[in-house]
Parts: C-alpha cells; sequence; structure tokens
C-alpha cells in the first residue's frame, strides 16, 4: 500500500512540472476519498460550478473559490484552517494527489482521489431495517488508551429511507454537519469541511447503538463508541463549564489587533455598552460558525450599544503567523468588530491564567462571554451549537437575543 501511494505523490509532483496537457474539471457533483493507512476511507462530496466548487454535507455548502488547474495539475486551498489539495487530472473527471494541512510545525498529508459524477457518498445496498432517528447518549473511548474515562456525547440524528444526517453534541461544541447512509442496519456517516475529516460505523438496533467505530483525521485517530436510546437526554449547563472566580466581576485585559493597535476591554469605546466577547480560533470549525453568526448579527444591531470583541488563540505564539491565519478567516465572514491576537495557543495549559485570569478557565472553544453596561460579566458560555445542530441552533439565537435585549433593557 505504501509503495502505491509513493508511485502516486511521484506522478503528481512529476505532473506539477510538466503541465504538458491542458484539463478542465469537470462541472458536477463529485464524489471524494481521504484514504486513510488504515483503509477507512473519508468520504464526502463537492458540486463544481465552474471556477468554484462547494463542498457539500447534509444541508450545508462550503464555498471554495481558490482553485487553479495548470496543465494537469489541480491546486485548491481551503477557505479555512489552513489546508488543501494538491492533485494531478488524469482527465477532466478524475483526480489523483494529496490533501495537505499546515499546522504550527509542521505539514501532514494523506492521498486523495475524486471522480466526476458519482452524487452518492456511501451506496444504498440495502433497505434500512433499523431507524437511527432521535436523540441517542453516546459513549466515546479511545482506542489508544481504553483506561481513559470515556467522554460523553448527544447523538441526534433525521432518517428517511436510507438516507441519514445528523451531528453529535458535546459541552465544547457540535461535529457539524454528518451525511449518509443506513444499509440494513449498519450506519455510516462522514463530514469534511478542511478541518473535520470524520467517518463513523455501527450497527443500529432499536434503542441502542454497538460496534461503533469514529475514525477521526488523517493519521491514527481512532475511538470506539456507543449507545443508548434517550429522547431526554440533555448535556450540562453551557454556562456551568467556565465561571468567573470568587470575588471577581469584571475582566481586564489588552492585547493587540492585527494591525498591532492595542486595544482594551477598558476602552472608551467599549463603556456603558453590553459586550459580546467570543474565544475563538481560526483552526475552529464550530468558532467558524459562531464567527458567520456573530458577524451577521453585529452588522444589524451594533448601532444599540451593543460591541463584539473577539479574542484569537492560534497555534502558534508568532503574531505575523497567526495575523495571516485569521485575515482569510475573518475576510470570508467579512467581520467588523475587532478581533485580537492574545499570543497564546488553545493548547497551553495555562493559556486561562495568561490571558483572562479571572476566569476559573477556558473549556473550550469557542467560548462565549456577556459583559453587562456597567462593564460586569453577565454570563459565560462555553461551546457553540452551530446550524448543523438544528433546533439547537434555532434555541441558541432565540436564547443570545434575549439575552442582549435583557441587558440593554437593564439600568
Amino acid at each position: 500500500m505504501k509503495k502505491s501511494w509513493m508511485g502516486i505523490m511521484g506522478l503528481f509532483l512529476a505532473a506539477c512540472g510538466a503541465g504538458n496537457t491542458s484539463r478542465n474539471l469537470a462541472n458536477g457533483i463529485w464524489q471524494a476519498k481521504l484514504h486513510r493507512s488504515d483503509g477507512a476511507d473519508i468520504v464526502f462530496n463537492f458540486d463544481v460550478k465552474d471556477s468554484v466548487l462547494y463542498v457539500l454535507n447534509a444541508d450545508d455548502r462550503l464555498l471554495v473559490d481558490d482553485i487553479k488547474v495548470e496543465g494537469d495539475s489541480l491546486f485548491i486551498k481551503m477557505p479555512f484552517f489552513d489546508s488543501e489539495f494538491k492533485a494531478k487530472l488524469t482527465d477532466d473527471s478524475t483526480a489523483t494527489g494529496l490533501w495537505i494541512r499546515h499546522l504550527a510545525d509542521k505539514d501532514v498529508s494523506v492521498p486523495f482521489t475524486a471522480k466526476a459524477g458519482i452524487k452518492e457518498r456511501f451506496p444504498e445496498t440495502t433497505p434500512a431495517t433499523a431507524d437511527v432517528s432521535g436523540r441517542w447518549v453516546t459513549q466515546f473511548v479511545s482506542a489508544k488508551d481504553k483506561d481513559k474515562a470515556p467522554s460523553t456525547a448527544i447523538g441526534e440524528f433525521k432518517q428517511a429511507g436510507n438516507i441519514v444526517h445528523g451531528t453529535f453534541l458535546t459541552t465544547t461544541g457540535d461535529y457539524r454537519f454528518l451525511d449518509g447512509v443506513m444499509n440494513g442496519d449498519t450506519l455510516r456517516l462522514s463530514t469534511f469541511d478542511g478541518s473535520h475529516a470524520y467517518l463513523f460505523t455501527a450497527l443500529v438496533k432499536k434503542d441502542s447503538i454497538t460496534n461503533g467505530i469514529f475514525y477521526a483525521g488523517i493519521g491514527d485517530g481512532l475511538e470506539y463508541f456507543s449507545a443508548v436510546k434517550n429522547d431526554s437526554a440533555k448535556l450540562p449547563d453551557e454556562r456551568t463549564l467556565a465561571t468567573m472566580k470568587p470575588g471577581q466581576k469584571q475582566l481586564n485585559f489588552t492585547f493587540p489587533d492585527l494591525n498591532g493597535n492595542k486595544v482594551s476591554i477598558k476602552d472608551e469605546r467599549f463603556k456603558n455598552k453590553v459586550v459580546v466577547i467570543t474565544l475563538m480560533g481560526s483552526w475552529c470549525p464550530n468558532c467558524m460558525d459562531e464567527t458567520g453568526f456573530l458577524s451577521k448579527w453585529y452588522d444589524k444591531n451594533k448601532d444599540r450599544g451593543v460591541e463584539v470583541i473577539g479574542l484569537a488563540y492560534e497555534r502558534t505564539t508568532d503574531f505575523e503567523k497567526s495575523k495571516k491565519s485569521l485575515q482569510g478567516f475573518l475576510q470570508r465572514f467579512d467581520v467588523k468588530y475587532p478581533v485580537l491576537i492574545t499570543g497564546v495557543t488553545p493548547g497551553d495549559p495555562e493559556k486561562g491564567e495568561k490571558t483572562l485570569p479571572q476566569l476559573t478557565g477556558i473549556k473550550g472553544f469557542p467560548t462565549t462571554i456577556f459583559i453587562n453596561k456597567h462593564g460586569d460579566v453577565e454570563e459565560i458560555h462555553t461551546g457553540f451549537s452551530g446550524p448543523g445542530t438544528g433546533e439547537h441552533y434555532q434555541q441558541f439565537q432565540s436564547d443570545f437575543n434575549r439575552l442582549i435585549n435583557r441587558l440593554l433593557e437593564a439600568n
């Protein structure tokens, strides 16, 4: 297996230098596969429309508009998360190459193939004999460290015939748009957005899910999972995971914006206003969903006496590298509120103490902090229920606006 993919990589590199044959990326829906070394292909679809494409996951269409075809070489740069595809077009409808993720300290890659004209994600081979619709209390266990305590999520799915859409909700966010099929009692789901590259397989009975395997990412990430149906299951209250330390009421921070200008929560701009602070990063898919919501919301509400501040925790402490990662992310969502670079990475165990020592800690990204007109922290919400969560996203928007209205109306 390794030898064959080394050969493919060699062909690709040769194609980049040759450019003797002119190709065009065929319009229409393609089926793509990321080929993990364990044989578990992460499958997704994209729709080519002339000079752009849309990555398809359930109801989501992620626009990708940085595409180049040079001779028979294809270059696709994902809009977020610093990843890209480099491939050889053997004809207008077949691509072979690599998906590359640029991490803070190294690049990692996985073989990639794609074929035009295949609309299905997974084949529908047999009628479904199980229905996964509903809410499931799910336990995930690491394949490498089985002695480690399992993590809990709530699976929520809708099934129509063989087709299944849904997501897993956790205390720090959701797995975004999962898309797949039920063949007999066998469930297969996947998603890809430039960061998330996930495959789930499992057996479904009436009230249980067994033999679950979660293939995460392009390396050897692997977890086992099982679930029990429970339509009344709920996650812990998002407001209880991160709180202010006893005796603390206000935050006090100063960080540079992308132009290097220092911005403080104590600046005149934020006095006597309701302020929403989001702890985020350009590497974070749930932060992408929240930024999309906040940017539009701020444009509509900024004249009501509200402000938004983004505090970015990037994968590097280097200011210029962090700035580069953030620029495309913020431009895509037309963000007009200030986003500040903390200079602290999300993996730093002391990130809370280094940036917001008034908090008991930062439990996940995004975290959203609501400040009243007196400068006091009113609520802290960990995680974000994005558009892939359906009714939970609608409930989030309702709760968000209700809280802001209450803070604006208060004296």
